[in-house]
């Protein structure tokens, strides 16, 4: 943070503090000409106001508040680049890199910047590293018929891919369903687990440059009616012809690669929609779909009990 926003922090915080300050020692003044407890010309519906001050114990949470605040400011950050007088800081702030910080902990408790986050990631480690390290050491197939890490599997999941995925799993356009068996790369557990892991970067081609709208249209019939969809037999006929160049990623029977991530076209299952319309966008335009790396945010233990939970999902033995 530069000094002016520093500056301006600061003058911003304890100026409303002190206006606040202010405009209660303002409101506890008599400016009515009427002494205390006395009534007021005020009359509405038979209910005279009277001149009463501000309860007392009213008053002494307000200076309480007030007193708390300076103190507040003084021990931790908040006015600027100042650090406070515990030296605490909510986040690295760009004082030292996550790794510089946490080696800096580690070697005192006392020294140096004490840095919140850090340190209950530290403490988190430290409660539940041998838990999750003992679930690695279990093999996928095994680990599912343990309920203790079935439920931690699931808070993983529902913290870090429901957004993508829903908190069901069933997916949506473009994010797929993984409560059912049709896998872009494979269900197997070492499979899910490498995805999760590497993440997974998807590339459907453009077509609108080498076929024209007709052709498109055309290759989309005969792509819908590989799932067993009754389609026009001429258009479905006339796509046939085209869809060698599919052929090469989706395999001659369309039954589709997971080595290349190229899914089944003949299960009626339709990542981005199976309508003709639907089909023709993908075919026209592309489709490039990316599964991020999880490997330096979880970390390997944490993704073998995520693994685990989602290949539960579609397993129930």
């Amino acid at each position: 943070m530069s000094n002016f926003w520093s500056a301006w922090i600061i003058v911003l915080t304890l100026g409303l503090l002190f206006a606040l300050i202010w405009l209660l020692r303002w409101n506890m003044k008599n400016y009515t000409d009427v002494d205390e407890g006395q009534e007021m010309d005020h009359e509405f519906d038979g209910i005279v106001e009277v001149n009463n001050p501000l309860p007392k114990w009213w008053t002494y949470l307000f200076w309480a508040c007030f007193a708390w605040g300076f103190v507040y400011l003084a021990l931790y950050p908040g006015l600027g680049k100042f650090d406070g007088l515990l030296g605490w800081k909510s986040s690295n702030q760009d004082v030292q890199s996550l790794a510089e910080s946490r080696a800096a902990m580690d070697a005192s408790n006392s020294e140096g910047s004490i840095v919140q986050y850090d340190r209950e990631v530290r403490d988190a480690e430290e409660e539940f590293g041998p838990i999750f390290e003992a679930y690695a050491q279990t093999p996928i197939p095994e680990l599912i018929k343990n309920e203790d890490a079935l439920e931690v599997g699931q808070r993983l999941f529902l913290q870090n891919c429901s957004q993508c995925h829903g908190s069901n799993a069933m997916g949506g356009p473009g994010f797929p369903n993984l409560t059912d068996n049709d896998w872009l790369y494979g269900g197997t557990p070492h499979d899910i687990k490498t995805t999760l892991l590497n993440g997974r970067q998807g590339n459907m081609p453009a077509w609108s440059d080498q076929f024209s709208d007709q052709e498109i249209t055309e290759l989309a019939n005969y792509v819908a009616s590989l799932s067993g969809r009754e389609r026009d037999p001429e258009l479905v006929a006339a796509g046939k012809k085209n869809f060698a160049v599919c052929s090469a990623c989706h395999g001659p029977n369309g039954k589709g690669n997971q080595q290349l991530g190229a899914p089944n076209l003949t299960d009626n299952v339709w990542l981005y929609g199976g309508s003709i319309a639907a089909i023709e966008e993908t075919l026209h335009y592309g489709r490039n779909g990316v599964m991020p790396a999880w490997k330096d945010i979880l970390g390997e233990d944490k993704i073998h009990v995520v693994s685990a939970y989602i290949y539960s999902l579609s397993n129930d033995e």
